[in-house]
C-alpha cells in the first residue's frame, strides 16, 4: 500500500503543478495543445476539444504545451493570436509561475494543516548506547535525563539543549585534540532508572569528524503532548519550515561543488523512497516530506535557467526591459547551462540514492 500512497502522492504534486500552468494558460486565452502526466512515448491520451490529455511512459514529470512556445514556430491563422509569444510578458510570467506557486501553496496547505497536531516532547532521555563508547556500560536505554554537566534538564527546549552541547566545549585532551583522545574530566549524567535517581559519570572522547567531545549516546526526545495551536500559531509554524527549507535548499545549490554538500542531493527515486517508508512508518511524517518534497520543487523550478520555469521567467524579464524580444537562438545557447544543471542534478540525485539503497537506506524513522 505505501507504494501505492506515495506514487499518488507523487502524481499529485505533478498533475497540480502543470494544473497550475494549464489554468493560468487557458484563463489568458493561450492555446494549450497538450496536458500530460510522465513524460513521452505516449502511454495513454484521449482528446477533448482543442487539448490532449495523456500518460506517458517515462515517471520523471509531466508537462503542458502551449501553442507557440518557440518564438519562430508559425501557428494556423486563426491561432496565431492565442500563441506564448504573441500574448503580453506579464501573461507570459504568470502562466510560468503558476505551476511553482501551486506548489508552494500546496506546501503551504499540508504544513498548515500539520500544524494544528504538533506535539512538543516534555523530557529528555537516553536513546542509543554506542558500543565500546564511553557510555556503553554506564548509561542505559531509557535513561530518563535529569542533568548532564550541572546544566538541569527541565524540559526538551531548543534552548536546553543547546546548553547541554556547550557544556563540553569546557573538555579537552592531554595535549592536541585528536580523533578518538579521552577527555582529562569527567562528564557528569544524573539520570531517573528504575524510579531511582543515580549521578554518572563518563570520560567523553573526542570525535575529530564532529569537531566535539561526546560520550557516544544518542538523546531521545520523550513525554510528547499535544500543542494547543491557534491558526496564527500553525501558520507561522508553516512559514519557518518552509524559510528554513529553502534556506538549506539554496545553500546546497551555492556549495554544490563541495563533495558533502553534494551527498545531501537525493533524486526522483530518493524522494521516492523516502515518502513510501514515511507512509510505512507514519502518516502525518509522510505528508510532512511530500510538503518539502513539494517545497522543493518550487525552489528548483524557479531557478532562472531554461528549461526550468524560472529560465522562462528570466528571459520574459529581460525581453520587457530590452523592450524587444529576445532571439530564439540566444535562449537556446544560454540553455545549454540549464540542461547541464538538470542533468548534473539529476546524476548527483540517482547516485546518492543508489548508494543509500544499496548502503544504509533513508533513515525515515
Amino acid at each position: 500500500m505505501s507504494w501505492l500512497l506515495a506514487f499518488l502522492g507523487f502524481a499529485a504534486l505533478i498533475i497540480l503543478h502543470e494544473a497550475g500552468h494549464f489554468t493560468a494558460a487557458k484563463a489568458v486565452g493561450m492555446k494549450v495543445e497538450k496536458f500530460y502526466l510522465f513524460f513521452p512515448p505516449k502511454l495513454a491520451a484521449v482528446r477533448r476539444g482543442e487539448t490532449e490529455y495523456g500518460i506517458g511512459w517515462i515517471p520523471l514529470g509531466g508537462f503542458v504545451k502551449i501553442a507557440g512556445m518557440n518564438p519562430d514556430e508559425k501557428l494556423p491563422p486563426e491561432d496565431a493570436h492565442r500563441g506564448y509569444y504573441a500574448q503580453p510578458v506579464w501573461k507570459r510570467i504568470v502562466v510560468i509561475a503558476a505551476g511553482p506557486f501551486v506548489n508552494l501553496v500546496i506546501a503551504f496547505a499540508i504544513l498548515f494543516a500539520l500544524g494544528f497536531s504538533l506535539q512538543e516532547p516534555t523530557s529528555i532521555a537516553v536513546g542509543a548506547v554506542e558500543e565500546n563508547a564511553p557510555a556503553d556500560g554506564v548509561l542505559e536505554p531509557g535513561d530518563r535525563v535529569i542533568a548532564v554537566n550541572g546544566v538541569r534538564v527541565r524540559d526538551a527546549t531548543a534552548e536546553q539543549q543547546r546548553e547541554i552541547t556547550e557544556s563540553f566545549e569546557r573538555f579537552s585532551c592531554e595535549g592536541p585534540l585528536t580523533d578518538g583522545c579521552r577527555a582529562t574530566e569527567e562528564a557528569t549524567i544524573t539520570v531517573e532508572r528504575d524510579g531511582e535517581r543515580r549521578t554518572l559519570e563518563v570520560r567523553p572522547f573526542y570525535d575529530g569528524e564532529l569537531g566535539r567531545f561526546r560520550m557516544g549516546i544518542a538523546f531521545e526526545l520523550t513525554d510528547l503532548v499535544p500543542v494547543d495551536s491557534s491558526p496564527g500559531d500553525a501558520a507561522t509554524w508553516a512559514l519557518d519550515r518552509m524559510w528554513f527549507v529553502t534556506e538549506r535548499t539554496a545553500e546546497v545549490f551555492v556549495n554544490i561543488l563541495d563533495p558533502e554538500t553534494r551527498e545531501q542531493i537525493s533524486g526522483v527515486v530518493g524522494s521516492y523512497e523516502v515518502t513510501r517508508q514515511s507512509f510505512e512508518f507514519d502518516t502525518r511524517q509522510a505528508l510532512g516530506v511530500l510538503a518539502l518534497i513539494s517545497l522543493s520543487l518550487a525552489i528548483i523550478n524557479l531557478f532562472p535557467f531554461l528549461p526550468l520555469d524560472g529560465g522562462h521567467i528570466f528571459w520574459s524579464v529581460i525581453e520587457k526591459v530590452r523592450r524587444r524580444p529576445v532571439s530564439f537562438q540566444t535562449m537556446e545557447r544560454a540553455s545549454v547551462v540549464g540542461f547541464a544543471l538538470v542533468v548534473m542534478l539529476f546524476l548527483i540525485g540517482l547516485t546518492n540514492d543508489i548508494d543509500r539503497l544499496t548502503g544504509e537506506g533513508f533513515s525515515v524513522r
